[in-house]
């Protein structure tokens, strides 16, 4: 029988982050700063591994303090009642370097079934003999189905913030 391996999320090495539509005509780039995960896998390619990951809502930045504050407002992500958003899941392999990750995508205090895009970068050994592998981690959600239902329309009828938020996340683990 297989022995399980742990992964951590090295966040120094990694970064979350969210596209959304303004005005219809631009595209406002977002992350969240603190978050935290790790991967348990009996293989070592990582398929079949169980992946859990979570990110504080009042981490998120978008270089702009007042729309930030608004994102973590009851309008949004009210992150004094929902300070995380979390996923649980499994990866499943697809390709030579592509694998699925499939699972519940928790925002707020609703739970929805999601699947991830994800491209393996490979594996390497640092300069201190931490064994890491990389990932790219591309999706995209609907806000309104996470309760994320804030909506403004302009004068000459513009949405102010668009419905699809492109997620995309750059991922580093750690073997432990």
């Amino acid at each position: 029988m297989a022995t399980a391996t742990t992964w951590v999320i090295d966040p120094t090495h990694s970064e979350i982050q969210f596209k959304v539509k303004h005005l219809v005509i631009s595209t406002v780039t977002g992350s969240f700063k603190t978050f935290e995960g790790s991967v348990s896998t009996e293989s070592e390619d990582f398929d079949g591994a169980s992946v859990s990951f979570s990110a504080d809502t009042a981490s998120i930045d978008t270089n702009q303090a007042q729309r930030d504050e608004h994102l973590k407002s009851a309008d949004f992500f009210a992150s004094e009642e929902y300070p995380k958003i979390s996923f649980t899941g499994t990866l499943t392999k697809k390709g030579s370097d592509s694998y699925a990750l499939k699972g519940d995508l928790s925002v707020k205090d609703i739970t929805k079934p999601f699947e991830f895009a994800v491209e393996y970068g490979g594996n390497m050994t640092d300069f201190y003999g931490n064994n890491k592998s990389g990932f790219e981690i591309t999706g995209k959600i609907n806000r309104q189905e996470f309760g994320l239902t804030w909506g403004a329309v302009t004068e000459a009828g513009g949405v102010v913030v668009g419905d699809d938020v492109k997620l995309i996340a750059n991922i580093q683990v750690v073997k432990q």
